[in-house]
């Protein structure tokens, strides 16, 4: 499956074209680092996905829109469909089998903010600008810009539900048709840097039930309330006590959610609670383990009182991920968010590596610059080569 690389270096320099031009934007202060018509159409098809609104389980126009796309600059294009109106991406050149996949995700959170472009600045905002369509604009470009054998020998796959729980990549890696592929890069906002790892997460939700009364007479009912704080009172004492490392630092616990009870004259009958844990060390069953010995005496003592406490988590979770970051001349961090790089089943290189920063997605000022989008379509143009390259190496070596 491995392409005849040599001499690679030279192939690649002379493979660069140029996609078909659109309207560029008035000149901005920054001088671009791709050409005209190149940048050109980054900026048209980034502004063209950002504008399409696509929150997580609505991305069908998105997708259908991609898929056209695609088509028209010559890939053959699969639709898997996830759920109803709901459509991973997949394409690929004149080859199926390939050995390199780039891959990010077209869902976004809500709510949507329309695009913008400030000429000015040179920057460009707007919901899914940075996470993650900043990602899928530039690795379609990078893969445009190659010609003949290593255009063939890469695969685009874009995928649905990665901000809610990973079902595209989910569907994906269980699918039947899936091709095998040695060499994967993810898009993520990254800050234009290699990952070399993130925390692992998990989901608890704890759930309290009680018996209502007057808040008169408290003691003819339970508090569900009463039972909830009880519980996040020792999760607090565990949070500091939990594994860490030295790669990833302390495992965090958020109490994203709390809410119980209907009035403030009402013992409350019902309480929940939803949590994040990030994972820096250790697994979801040791932590199951800890959370339910902590948690113990408080589900024994809600019983004894007529009511009850009950632990469940959203899915199995996982552990700290570990990723390829063997390429030089990027700079090399860990992050702390959630991706799909666990989701993919299989024995390949992975890499992780996007455009814009973590801390403006998700926000009403998700935004980056022009030269970010463009720096990154070269950047992915330098991991396929290198990763390529590396791989050859190590088949020789074998």
């Amino acid at each position: 499956m491995l392409l005849q690389w040599a001499p690679l270096l030279t192939l690649v320099l002379s493979a660069i074209a140029e996609p078909g031009q659109k309207p560029l934007p008035e000149a901005s202060n920054e001088t671009p680092l791709l050409p005209e018509s190149v940048s050109s159409e980054l900026l048209y098809l980034h502004r063209t996905l950002v504008e399409i609104s696509s929150i997580t389980r609505n991305e069908e126009k998105v997708g259908k829109w991609l898929a056209s796309y695609l088509r028209d600059k010559n890939f053959t294009v699969e639709l898997q469909e996830v759920a109803p109106q709901r459509y991973n991406v997949l394409a690929y050149g004149k080859k199926r089998d390939t050995t390199i996949l780039l891959s990010s995700h077209i869902d976004t959170v809500p709510p949507y903010w329309p695009y913008y472009y400030n000429k000015t600045t040179d920057i460009i905002g707007g919901r899914g600008s940075v996470d993650a369509k900043g990602s899928v604009a530039a690795q379609i470009i990078a893969t445009l810009g190659f010609k003949d054998q290593l255009q063939d020998d890469i695969s685009l796959l874009f995928v649905v539900g990665e901000e809610v729980d990973g079902a595209g990549m989910r569907a994906f890696s269980d699918w039947a048709k899936r091709p095998e592929y040695e060499i994967v890069i993810f898009g993520e906002p990254t800050e234009g840097k290699l990952v070399c790892g993130h925390k692992g997460i998990m989901h608890p939700t704890l759930k309290a039930i009680g018996k209502a009364a007057h808040s008169g007479y408290p003691w003819l009912g339970v508090s569900a309330n009463d039972i909830l704080i009880e519980a996040l009172e020792r999760l607090v004492v565990l949070r500091e006590h939990l594994p860490w490392s030295e790669k990833y630092g302390n495992t965090t616990v958020n109490f994203g959610r709390i809410e119980g009870g209907v009035a403030a004259n009402v013992v409350a009958e019902t309480a929940e609670a939803s949590l994040a844990m990030r994972l820096a060390a250790g697994s979801p069953k040791e932590i199951v383990e800890l959370v339910e010995r902590a948690l113990k005496d408080v589900i024994s003592d809600a019983k004894e009182l007529g009511g009850s406490l009950e632990v469940s988590w959203k899915n199995e979770g996982y552990g700290p991920i570990n990723i390829n970051c063997d390429i030089e001349g990027f700079d090399k961090i860990t992050v702390n968010y959630g991706t799909d790089v666990p989701h993919l089943k299989g024995d390949y290189k992975r890499y992780l590596y996007g455009p814009g920063t973590i801390f403006v997605a998700h926000s009403d000022h998700e935004a980056l610059k022009r030269l970010e989008l463009e720096q990154a379509v070269l950047d992915y143009r330098r991991l396929v080569i290198a990763a390529s390259k590396m791989e050859h190496q190590e088949n020789i070596d074998m």
